[in-house]
């Protein structure tokens, strides 16, 4: 099977588009017409620049408002074919991708149209080359892809195919069992792309919200079922008309492009029970977060072992070789790195204290290396003393590292491999913090879709929609991956304006990452109130808040009472309850954390109070620019957020 990409999907000139799409891995590409016809140079220069980056020019496109012209307009359309036939003779391509026609003076007809793709094919075969027929959602007269096929079977031209399109094809709705009746040899190109659901005209959805496989929620799936069982194994391209991607960079959109293509193809091959066009190693489940580390200042290291001391940790663990401790309370594993040289320091350096690396439980670490690399990810590898586990991990968000560990290579033995177990003092109680109920991470907003497809693809997890929250400096975009059973909980989150928190983390943090941890505990009041015993300041809620839920749920007084008291705020869905508080930031860059209580196995994240701790949060946080009122610099989160 063929891979390929048009340059519609990628911003910057058409020499960039093609330099980053051979960086991606292509070899085959999709000439988009206003990309050449705005290139200063010929279509010879741009087959050279093509073939010394390794790459194919595949499919020149589109060709528009062919069929059905009356004449003399047919006649003159036939000649503006054969300029695109000379067109395509320079840039050594042998394929044109004909769109049905929208021009309000066009002519229906099945017979028709199967006429004028004769004659267009005869032409064709003539100059050595290909043309193929594409319905769009918006066609005047075909706009199904059932007639596109029927008027190309009529055609019965060797030099007329088919070209499958799966967003005009899955927003209309359109039966796809006939596709499963189309002969694969007769389909000439199949052209990927994917689309949240919205309620608007099919050529402003098409124009500005498309999005790879896997990034959005048409049921590709299914068409791709349906494709598969057909036995093509032809040409498969993206063509992606996206705001979004218009605003990203050209290298990583390619870069998602070719993992979302191989994401795609191996799941529909799996499900179909044929052989895998890409053959990518299984996906695994994630069975939760074994630990996170921290990288912070030496400077600021007694300040944040203070408030982990607060919060009810203890330290377990100093690391044999390096300047590295481990925290421990209930299932929760941190790790504490003040090294001054190596990965998490030069982390340190770029971004300030934070979380610097996610540790995974799988069932194998090795094989999902394996395959986060075929899945275009980049390896990391550091050096490790004698005796030490190496453990494997990947590059994630930000610069950060995702590593490995499993059970069945002993990696899980890392506590007692790695780190001396220590006596600390008061080790015994806690505050009631039992695990890590989910983490969140920030990023830009062209980046989201990015972060969406590397989560789905890597792991067995899926998406929820997109969420948009009402934020005081802004909308902010949230969306959740994770997995079926919630051992492993990730909350994306990403804006557009520049004065939402989750902006404001990306100029403080100087760039995307973790921005807040939620623990969870069987009891959030008594965890509450231990934690402010130790000198944990909580975010205040406002009253206001508390006298609507009165008004809108039915909690009795003393129980509203002990919310209000513990600052806590309270969702339902169902019989299923989630109560949830939050610490002031206990991190420079506005890093805090968040205790939840999950009863009746309530599944959300207590999206309905979003906009009410946004509000708390951002009165603790002076406009851009403006001094912190008390704060103590960059060295002292504690002083400045946390005690």
């Amino acid at each position: 099977m063929d891979f390929a990409i048009a340059t519609v999907c990628l911003s910057g000139t058409l020499d960039e588009k093609l330099q980053a799409i051979a960086r991606a891995g292509f070899r085959s590409v999709e000439i988009f017409e206003n990309d050449l016809l705005s290139y200063a140079g010929t279509p010879a220069e741009v087959r050279r620049m093509a073939e010394d980056l390794g790459l194919r020019i595949a499919v020149y496109q589109p060709f528009r408002d062919f069929e059905g012209m009356p004449e003399p307009r047919r006649s003159k359309v036939l000649s503006r074919a054969e300029r695109k036939f000379d067109a395509m003779a320079e840039l050594g391509c042998d394929f044109l991708m004909v769109c049905s026609n929208v021009a309000p003076d066009s002519l229906g007809g099945i017979d028709r149209a199967a006429a004028d793709f004769r004659e267009l094919g005869e032409r064709a075969a003539q100059r050595g080359v290909r043309v193929a027929y594409e319905a769009l959602a918006w066609g005047r007269h075909v706009n199904d892809y059932r007639d596109a096929w029927e008027i190309v079977r009529r055609a019965d031209h060797p030099s007329v195919g088919f070209v499958l399109d799966s967003f005009h094809v899955l927003v209309r709705g359109t039966d796809l069992r006939p596709i499963r009746s189309i002969p694969p040899d007769r389909i000439f190109l199949v052209q990927l792309a994917d689309a949240p659901l919205l309620q608007m005209d099919y050529l402003s959805w098409s124009r500005h919200y498309r999005s790879f496989p896997g990034q959005g929620e048409l049921p590709v799936g299914d068409f791709l079922d349906a494709l598969v069982a057909t036995g093509f194994d032809g040409l498969t391209s993206l063509e992606i008309f996206s705001d979004r991607f218009r605003a990203a960079s050209s290298r990583r959109v390619a870069q998602d492009g070719h993992r979302s293509l191989l994401f795609a193809l191996d799941e529909a091959a799996r499900r179909g029970g044929r052989p895998s066009p890409v053959a990518l190693p299984p996906r695994p489940a994630c069975e939760g977060i074994e630990f996170l580390e921290f990288t912070i200042g030496e400077t600021a290291l007694p300040a944040f072992e203070a408030v982990l001391r607060a919060l009810g940790f203890r330290r377990a663990g100093r690391h044999r070789s390096k300047n590295v401790t481990h925290w421990r309370q209930g299932r929760v594993n941190l790790v504490v790195n003040a090294e001054l040289e190596g990965f998490a320091h030069s982390f340190y350096v770029a971004h300030g204290a934070a979380v610097c690396a996610m540790a995974l439980r799988v069932g194998d670490a090795r094989q999902t290396v394996d395959r986060a690399v075929a899945l275009l990810d980049e390896p990391f590898n550091q050096a490790v003393e004698t005796g030490e586990l190496e453990i494997p991990a990947v590059r994630g968000l930000g610069g950060s590292l995702l590593y490995f560990v499993d059970s069945a290579s002993g990696l899980d033995r890392l506590w007692e491999v790695d780190f001396a177990p220590v006596q600390d003092e008061g080790a015994a109680g806690g505050t009631g913090l039992a695990s890590i109920d989910h983490v969140a991470q920030t990023m830009s907003y062209e980046e989201m879709l990015s972060w969406v497809l590397f989560y789905t693809a890597l792991f067995r997890m899926e998406k929820t929609p997109a969420q948009a929250v009402i934020d005081p400096g802004g909308i902010v975009q949230s969306q959740v991956v994770e997995d079926a059973g919630g051992a492993f909980r990730l909350v994306l989150n990403a804006s557009q304006s520049d004065h939402t928190l989750s902006s404001r983390f990306l100029t403080e943090a100087f760039g995307p990452g973790m921005q807040h941890v939620a623990f969870g505990t069987a009891d959030i009041v008594a965890t509450v109130q231990g934690l402010r015993a130790g000198g944990i300041e909580l975010l205040p809620i406002p009253e206001n808040y508390y006298d609507d839920l009165e008004t809108r749920s039915d909690l009795d007084e003393a129980a509203i009472e002990q919310l209000r008291a513990n600052d806590i705020l309270y969702d339902r869905d169902g019989a299923a309850e989630f109560l949830h508080a939050y610490t002031k930031p206990v991190l420079e860059g506005g890093f805090f954390f968040e205790i939840v209580e999950r009863r009746g196995g309530y599944a959300g994240f207590g999206a309905a109070n979003a906009p009410i701790r946004l509000a708390a949060q951002s009165r603790l946080v002076p406009p851009p620019g403006m001094p912190r009122v008390g704060g103590t610099g960059r060295t002292d989160p504690a002083g400045e957020y946390g005690l």
